[in-house]
Parts: structure tokens; C-alpha cells; sequence
């Protein structure tokens, strides 16, 4: 088994994370970190007993580096992302992959011509409550689904935002929906398939920033189903995420990685099981507090992405799949910006 080296390029709160999952991953090694502020990044560096880069250009220099995760702030994704092509690099980022769909193109094409990787994290994605969501649909259990929708009413207080990039159109790309609801969006796109059309508001309620803290939007899904998304940080004290999918023969509710409701025409006793292997909801999932989320799931998505390195394979979550869930936020941002149905289109 070959050993794959890492740098992580940005020192934020997420990046602690990204020094969990990946010494936790057997045939990972990480090598170093580099971040925009050098006292911060040697700090950080010394915490976890890591090299400190200079910049992220000495990084994808270095012979030493194999993979680097991107955890900058979103609108700062692309540049290193670029970079790493050109150095030879394979790139797996921390969501949104970029905060304009022009951005993200730019990425996916400089690492088509290099020949690497690039890849998103959406760790939901690697949740086994998920793959039996993802099970039931693909074998036709709910029947002709009607609905499906993706709630997350979180909380975020003002000084979240306070002397940040977060909360900022330049940087953020967004608000509730680009920085926090953007992991179940992408898991109603990636269960669903893809949004034919949809019409939404936005609304900033609890903060004073520039972007939104709160939205929804009704969809209608290319299999014509219809939908829905409501997204906040402007929901005290925060309440978990849920995904509900219902249809002639069946319905299931999952609560974080729980399901409060799983019932369909054709019971078994799986399902039975899976109802009492399922019950308990842990964890707080970052409904109030941003680091509250665990490290296991983002190891998961690394080691996904490590094998379809070595398999020479796409990576399920490659840039095209990543992008998705960025286009259907941009296009609810055009229709409250608007005022009218936006239609997505589709190859």
C-alpha cells in the first residue's frame, strides 16, 4: 500500500479538522501546513508537530507533498487549487468549491489538463444512515416520490461573524445557504438528481451582515418530483438537520444520521432493524457551534478520494459533482435577487 504525503493549505477552524482525519488515515502521512498569517501558521504548525510553509507556493514545490486539502476561506479556493495542478498536485477542497461557477470551471480545467485530481469535501455523503437513504431510492422503495426537502435551522451568533470573512458576498459567496446549508443541498441533489427549477427568497433576520441568514426555496426536480429547502443561522438555539423523502410507497425522515420515521408498503425486517440501529441522534452536527462536528466523516471523504487516486478512477465528489450544489445556491440567490422561477440547465 503506497503512503500518500499532505499539506494543508489554510489554518482555520476547519483545518483542525483536516489534521484529524487525515493521521487517522493508515496509508496518509501529513507533512505540513501553510495558512496567509506566518505567526498563525507556525503556531499551528507546532500544535500538531508539523512543518510550517512559508505560502502554499513553497508547498507545491516541495517533492515531499503528494495531496493538499484546501481550507482557506471559500473565495480563496481557486488559486492554490490552480497552483497545485500546475505543480503536479492532486487537491481535494473543503466546500463550496468556489463561490462562482466561473471559479469553479477555471479549477476543474486546470486540473483536466494536468492530469490530477481535484475533489470536494461533502462528508455527509459518507454516512451510513445516508447510503440506506440512497439504498431505498435506488431500488424504487418509496415508489414514485412526491416530495423531498432539506431542513437545516441552525444557529451562528454575532460574534461568529464578527471581524470575519464569513457573512460576506466577496468571500463567503453567501450566507446560511453557501457556507452551512450547502452539505444538505448537495445531499438532496445527490439523492434526488438534478433541480429542473426553483423559486425562492432570501432574508437576513438575526445579523447584521451583508449576505443571507436565513432562506427557502420550492423546487422541481428533473424526475418531477417537487421540493423544498429552508436553510438559517438565525434559528436560536439551533435544531438538527433533516432530510424527508416521501412517496406512494414509502417515507423516511432522517434526523443527522438518525431516522425518526422509515416505514414503507413492503416492510421488512431490515427495516425494523434499521429503525432500532438508527434511533439515537448524536451529536449536535454543528447546530450552534461550528467546531461541534467530528472528524470521522471528513476521514471517510479523504480516503475515498485517496482511492480513486490509486485507482486512476473520477472521484465520486470530483469538481463536476461539486459544483452542483453551488449552482443550484446561486440560482436561489438569482431568483430572490429576481424575483422570479430560475430554470437550471442540464447536458
Amino acid at each position: 500500500m503506497r503512503n500518500w504525503n499532505f499539506g494543508i493549505i489554510g489554518t482555520g477552524m476547519i483545518a483542525d479538522i483536516h489534521v484529524k482525519a487525515i493521521q487517522n488515515i493508515e496509508n496518509a502521512t501529513l507533512v505540513g501546513v501553510c495558512g496567509s498569517d506566518p505567526v498563525k501558521s507556525r503556531k499551528f504548525a507546532e500544535k500538531h508537530k508539523l512543518k510550517a510553509f512559508a505560502n502554499y507556493e513553497e508547498m507545491l514545490r516541495s517533492q515531499d507533498i503528494d495531496i493538499v486539502t484546501v481550507a482557506t476561506p471559500s473565495g480563496h479556493h481557486m488559486e492554490p487549487a490552480i497552483e497545485a495542478a500546475r505543480c503536479g498536485k492532486h487537491v481535494i477542497c473543503e466546500k463550496p468549491l468556489e463561490i462562482s461557477l466561473e471559479r469553479i470551471e477555471k479549477m476543474i480545467e486546470a486540473h483536466k489538463k494536468a492530469g490530477t485530481s481535484l475533489g470536494g469535501i461533502f462528508n455527509y455523503r459518507f454516512n451510513d444512515a445516508v447510503a440506506l437513504l440512497k439504498n431505498a431510492i435506488d431500488q424504487g422503495r418509496f415508489g414514485s416520490i412526491s416530495y423531498a426537502s432539506v431542513h437545516v435551522p441552525w444557529w451562528r451568533s454575532d460574534e461568529y461573524y464578527s471581524n470575519s470573512w464569513r457573512g460576506t458576498w466577496k468571500l463567503d459567496g453567501g450566507g446560511a445557504l453557501m457556507n452551512q446549508s450547502i452539505h444538505m443541498i448537495d445531499l438532496l441533489q445527490y439523492l434526488m438528481g438534478p433541480v429542473d427549477s426553483l423559486q425562492a427568497y432570501i432574508a437576513t433576520r438575526g445579523h447584521d451582515i451583508e449576505v443571507e441568514d436565513t432562506a427557502t426555496a420550492i423546487v422541481k426536480f428533473s424526475n418531477q418530483a417537487l421540493g423544498g429547502i429552508y436553510g438559517s443561522t438565525a434559528s436560536f438555539p439551533g435544531q438538527f438537520r433533516r432530510i424527508e423523502i416521501t412517496g406512494t410507497k414509502g417515507t423516511a425522515i432522517m434526523v443527522e444520521n438518525a431516522f425518526t420515521v422509515w416505514q414503507f408498503a413492503d416492510q421488512t425486517e431490515e427495516d425494523i432493524q434499521i429503525l432500532k440501529s438508527f434511533k439515537e441522534i448524536e451529536g449536535g452536527g454543528g447546530v450552534s457551534d461550528p467546531a461541534a462536528i467530528s472528524y470521522q466523516s471528513h476521514q471517510k471523504n479523504i480516503e475515498a478520494f485517496i482511492a480513486s487516486v490509486e485507482a486512476g478512477r473520477p472521484f465520486e465528489i470530483s469538481g463536476d459533482e461539486a459544483r452542483k450544489a453551488v449552482e443550484i445556491i446561486l440560482a436561489i440567490y438569482e431568483s430572490a435577487r429576481e424575483g422570479k422561477q430560475i430554470h437550471l440547465k442540464h447536458d
